[in-house]
Order: structure tokens, then C-alpha cells, then sequence
């Protein structure tokens, strides 16, 4: 009988340390070195990014458990303190985007450094921090699709015991959805990784095409899941949802839904799918020549 993996990593008297924080502050400083390195090809100092982790996370926490409560308000309006114990769990990817972008725009503007340059040097290491982070959603046995059958995960994915193991929760086999996402986001990373080098490439682009790549994944796997926040939205709306991901439905079934008619990270990725590529085309119609090689040079130096 497989045993799963304990969430808690070890103890030092009282206090616990869990699988789920080191493995958030592992992907952390991966994508931290990797954006540092290629900040050094534009002279700029790995303390400006220091700085930028020391502003951009306290704004992600503060924007993931915001996202969070906002969709799930009727758990907190009568138990307003439930709102602080993000411990008890309770966050959400885009929430920390919105958030740290949020931060970003003002740390960049008072450094003296244009917005979408600055953000092009992140997008590798915040793809990175998402591939690796979402293993800690294997650890807690979390975040997971419908059911499957034992025979799925082992005969039709071949996927390793560790994970067909853990996805074994109390004698019911899941979608490790987690896998799925992180699996495309490592695709998504080797791609940013070439973009960067290729001399078509324009400032913003690389952010903005982090945000696509990450947004139509997450869409389609956000379908499998059963715990997404959602909202009980119009039927043409739930409809147009249904069909655009309908494809996803020839290999799979949708995951059920405890509550709503619309799932709100699927609702956000189609909306920023369509918000990036048409930034893309509108900086290029209006002639924004400045590329990715371009020196960056912050205004304050």
C-alpha cells in the first residue's frame, strides 16, 4: 500500500517547515538566477533585481489571496479575519501576476526603466517559477483533475509510479494536472529561450508571449480541474466557453464544476490571449522599432 508523501518536509521543535514552501522559494531563485544572467548582457546590476524580488513578491501574495477572496467571498464575508490566514490555503497564479505587474509598473517607473523591457528580461524566469512550482501542488495532492482510471495514468501516459502513486487520493485516481502544466510551460520556456536570440523580436513581445503561451494552456487544463473558482455567468457566455474548449473533449472529459457555469481562469486566459496579441500588432502598426537586443538604459543613471 503506497503511502503519500507528507506535505510537512521536517520539523525543528514546533515549528514545521513544508514541501510546498521550499519548493515555491526553489522555483523562485531559479528564475531569479536566470533573469539575473541575462540582465548582466545589459549591464544592469543583480541588485535592481534583488530589489525587484524584495517589492514583487510581498505584491504577488497580496494579489493571489485578493484574486482568491474576491471569487470566494461568501466564505469570508461573515468570518472577515479568515481573510489573513492565507496559511489555511487559498491563492491563485493570476492573482499573483496581476498583483506583482501591478507593483512592477510603478518600481520600473521610479528606477528609471521602461516597462515592457524590464519585463522581457522576466518572462523565462517566471515561466520557470510556474513549471517548478506547480510540483508542489503533487506534494499537497491538489489542484487536480476529475477522475481517472489506475490503467490511464500507468497505460496511456506511462507515466512514472511516483506520480501515479501520489495521484492516488483516498483510493481514487486523478488528473495530475499539475504535470500537465508544468510539462507546458518547459515547452513554453525552451521557446522564450530561442525568441530571445532571434533579431525579429521586439521589446514587449517576449512578455506578451509568455502571457499567451501560459494563457491557452492554461485554459484547456483549467478544464479538467474540479476545484476552479468560478461564477454563475450568461449561457451564451458558459456556451461560447464550452466550444472553444470542446477540442480538449475528443481525449478527455471536463472536470465538474462544485459550483457556477463559468470557470474564471478560463474567462482571464481567453481575455488576455486577445489583449496580448492585439498589443503585439498594435505596437508593430504603429512602428515601435525598438527590439529586444536594444541596449536598456534606465533614465535615472
Amino acid at each position: 500500500m503506497f503511502d503519500a508523501i507528507s506535505p510537512i518536509a521536517f520539523r525543528l521543535g514546533p515549528i514545521q517547515l513544508y514541501w510546498y514552501g521550499i519548493i515555491l522559494s526553489v522555483a523562485a531563485l531559479i528564475g531569479l538566477i536566470v533573469v539575473i544572467q541575462e540582465g548582466k548582457r545589459y549591464q544592469i546590476h543583480p541588485g535592481f533585481f534583488l530589489d525587484m524580488v524584495l517589492v514583487g513578491v510581498p505584491s504577488a501574495i497580496v494579489g493571489a489571496r485578493a484574486y482568491y477572496v474576491i471569487f470566494k467571498w461568501e466564505d469570508y464575508r461573515d468570518n472577515f479575519w479568515d481573510v489573513f490566514k492565507i496559511w489555511n490555503g487559498g491563492i491563485a497564479i493570476y492573482g499573483a501576476l496581476i498583483g506583482a505587474i501591478v507593483a512592477m509598473i510603478f518600481f520600473f517607473r521610479i528606477r528609471g526603466y521602461n516597462f515592457w523591457r524590464i519585463a522581457d528580461l522576466c518572462a523565462p524566469g517566471l515561466i520557470i517559477g510556474q513549471l517548478i512550482g506547480r510540483w508542489g501542488n503533487y506534494i499537497n495532492q491538489e489542484a487536480h483533475g476529475g477522475p481517472v482510471s489506475e490503467d490511464f495514468l500507468r497505460t496511456t501516459l506511462h507515466l512514472p509510479n511516483f506520480i501515479v502513486d501520489q495521484m492516488n487520493i483516498e483510493g481514487v485516481y486523478y488528473h495530475p494536472t499539475f504535470l500537465y502544466e508544468s510539462i507546458w510551460n518547459l515547452v513554453g520556456l525552451l521557446l522564450l529561450l530561442w525568441l530571445r536570440r532571434q533579431p525579429f523580436l521586439r521589446s514587449g513581445e517576449l512578455f506578451l508571449t509568455y502571457f499567451t503561451w501560459y494563457s491557452i494552456g492554461r485554459f484547456f487544463i483549467e478544464g479538467l480541474r474540479t476545484d476552479s473558482l468560478a461564477w454563475f455567468a450568461s449561457n451564451w457566455l458558459a456556451d461560447l466557453m464550452k466550444l472553444l474548449w470542446s477540442p480538449m473533449g475528443l481525449m478527455f472529459q471536463e472536470g465538474e464544476m462544485s459550483y457556477g457555469t463559468v470557470r474564471v481562469s478560463q474567462l482571464l486566459s481567453v481575455f488576455i490571449i486577445l489583449i496580448a496579441i492585439c498589443l503585439i500588432a498594435y505596437r508593430r502598426f504603429r512602428n515601435h522599432h525598438e527590439r529586444y537586443a536594444d541596449p536598456i538604459v534606465s533614465n535615472r543613471s
